[in-house]
């Protein structure tokens, strides 16, 4: 089994994509006005319409609703990309400022358009650089 990619139910799409386009400097791809993917060369990040839940199962999904899930993303120096967000005004909703966690990890939460939480971190410990060298 290899994890692929997650993928928001959004209200509008065409925003969410601009955001995730902003903040991370990926292009995404369209397949059609209710479905994009912004591809990394470990994963996937999908933002789908709500018109497509019914192709799974009508009212399983619903954008917005999120409250327990943390999109994550490995950035070079989270403290850079947080002051460049900032000047920038991509982010309106920073949860915490860059922060050195217990397991290594440098991180900058924030909100996107539709309040899922955003982590771009940083590992600066050498245990936390060490889990993500390449």
């Amino acid at each position: 089994m290899n994890f692929v990619s997650i993928r928001i139910i959004t209200g509008d799409v065409a925003r969410l994509v601009a955001f995730y386009e902003r903040v991370t400097g990926v292009r995404a791809a369209w397949a059609t006005e209710d479905f994009a993917e912004l591809g990394t060369p470990a994963a996937t990040l999908a933002i789908a319409g709500t018109r497509t839940v019914p192709l799974f199962a009508p009212g399983s999904a619903r954008p917005a609703q999120n409250r327990s899930v943390i999109t994550e993303f490995l950035v070079d120096d989270v403290d850079r990309v947080h002051r460049d967000l900032a000047e920038a005004g991509y982010v309106s909703d920073f949860v915490a400022e860059p922060t050195t966690m217990p397991w290594g990890n440098r991180s900058l939460l924030f909100r996107d358009p539709d309040g899922n939480l955003v982590n771009f971190f940083t590992p600066v410990t050498e245990a936390a650089r060490a889990k993500f060298a390449r």
